[in-house]
């Protein structure tokens, strides 16, 4: 059962942005701590970026400063803003709820959108 929606992916060059947001008709994102993960083929689910309900932000060894995540509880949505992209970004991205202690584990996250695809091209 979907409960949450992603959307903004698409095809990108090298070098450029992209601004994926998560919206959900079903479920209150103040009550959580929401978080950002993607999936390359042949890949593990693999974690990018989560923010807290008091904004305090974690990312992925790999984003380097180049993601910022967001949230605006007042339109229960939660944005990721992705610069300076690269071909190894290129992923199915979901966005995911957890009410869990752990924001930066795959399996504390029990509510899952269906993903957004986002290609970089060279």
């Amino acid at each position: 059962q979907v409960q949450l929606e992603e959307s903004g992916g698409g095809l990108v060059q090298a070098g450029g942005s992209l601004r994926l947001s998560c919206t959900s008709s079903r479920l209150t994102f103040s009550s959580y701590t929401m978080g950002w993960f993607r999936q390359a083929p042949g890949k593990e689910r693999e974690f990018v970026a989560a923010i807290r309900r008091n904004g305090l932000a974690y990312y992925g060894d790999f984003v380097k400063g180049r993601f910022t995540i967001s949230r605006d509880d007042a339109e229960n949505s939660v944005h990721l803003q992705m610069a300076s992209l690269t071909p190894e970004d290129t992923a199915v991205y979901y966005c995911a709820a957890t009410d869990g202690i752990w924001a930066t584990i795959v399996s504390s996250y029990d509510r899952w959108g269906q993903g957004t695809q986002v290609t970089v091209s060279s």
